[in-house]
């Protein structure tokens, strides 16, 4: 029986070679994404812990620990449901299904992606500022300045040179494998 329910079968060894490379990039995405999923457990295990079992004078500092938390509870939830919907489809059952849930995927993840990053990084900012207001109490000046500058120029690092060049390339990946699917579809018509 075809992959493509109903479809006349093209050359074997094309579809097949298709649908194999098309199943290994989706399998290096969710690769990432529960490598992703599984670190950012532990970091929330890790805030959850050092915020409930660590004394702080500062209500700052708490805030500041809990806010860290909401912005790594909100990116977990976010890789999650993005790990479930590459992963719930079978490539093989039903390859125009797989199709429009990767196009469909791809949109969302467009969007949701442009706006999240930047709540993410005000949240993670402010969350640290307010961390660093009781850790840096009793630190001489250059050591603040340091501290702050460089979390500074790392989240500018991250935002304007990093961000884009892992988006665009996860894109890439994206693209090729829905233009993989396309053209495989495009053979049964």
């Amino acid at each position: 029986m075809s992959v493509w329910q109903g479809q006349p079968k093209p050359d074997k060894l094309s579809v097949d070679e298709a649908l194999k490379q098309v199943k290994k990039g989706i399998r290096s995405i969710t690769s990432k994404l529960y490598w992703g999923i599984v670190a950012m457990v532990t970091l929330v295990v890790c805030a959850f812990i050092i915020t409930f079992f660590f004394a702080f004078r500062s209500p700052a500092t708490t805030t500041g620990i809990l806010i860290i938390l909401v912005a790594m509870l909100m990116y977990l939830s976010l890789i999650v449901r993005h790990y479930h919907i590459l992963n719930k489809h079978d490539l093989t059952q039903n390859p125009t299904e797989y199709l429009n849930t990767l196009k469909e995927y791809q949109k969302n993840r467009s969007k949701v992606i442009g706006w999240f990053y930047y709540v993410f990084m005000l949240l993670i900012s402010t969350g640290l500022a307010l961390y660093f207001i009781e850790i840096l109490d009793n630190a001489p000046l250059y050591f603040k300045l340091i501290t702050y500058g460089s979390t500074i120029i790392w989240f500018l690092f991250i935002t304007f040179y990093l961000k884009p060049r892992m988006f665009k390339n996860e894109e890439e990946k994206l693209n090729l494998m829905i233009d993989r699917l396309i053209r495989l579809q495009e053979q049964f018509d």
